[in-house]
């Protein structure tokens, strides 16, 4: 019998944390939404907007960053989206380190549109960081470090102490 499954759509199953009433920040963790985002020059480049959230996996997928005014950049481009695993918190500063990305680099980096979160678009943010693209095959796109949310919580737990 033929594979009759049909795909998901792409980008459907990414939501605004704002626009998902069951869900929230898990617990200890940060809401980082406000916060500085810094590049791996120390220079700040942006806030962090919103929390992208994988409706079906639950998990946060990127952190949408709104850059900073005096990169002057058009109004309509002023977004652009990380993966969360690429960054590191600076609880101690209510800073989003991203040290892949420099005030000036950052400059080359794919705007996002909000609500459209194509493959296409996740594609160009990885090859934009250098970073690899997925393997075709079985597992999840999201399976790889660029989308641990682990790792971004990481230097908090290490500085907790657990």
């Amino acid at each position: 019998m033929e594979n009759t499954t049909i795909p998901s759509a792409d980008g459907m199953h990414l939501r605004r944390l704002r626009d998902l009433t069951e869900f929230e920040v898990a617990d200890g963790n940060p809401d980082v939404r406000g916060w500085s985002v810094r590049g791996g020059d120390g220079k700040k480049f942006g806030e962090v907007f919103e929390l992208i959230v994988d409706s079906q996996a639950l998990k946060v997928r990127y952190l949408d960053i709104e850059l900073d005014a005096a990169l002057q950049i058009n109004e309509h481009e002023r977004h652009i989206l990380l993966p969360i695993g690429v960054a590191a918190l600076d609880e101690d500063g209510d800073n989003v380190f991203v040290t892949s990305l420099t005030q000036e680099s950052v400059l080359e980096y794919p705007p996002y549109v909000e609500i459209q979160i194509t493959r296409e678009y996740e594609e160009a943010m990885l090859r934009s960081l250098k970073l690899p693209l997925p393997a075709a095959g079985p597992g999840s796109f999201y399976d790889q470090d660029s989308y641990n949310d682990q790792r971004f919580y990481q230097r908090r737990r290490l500085g907790e102490g657990s």
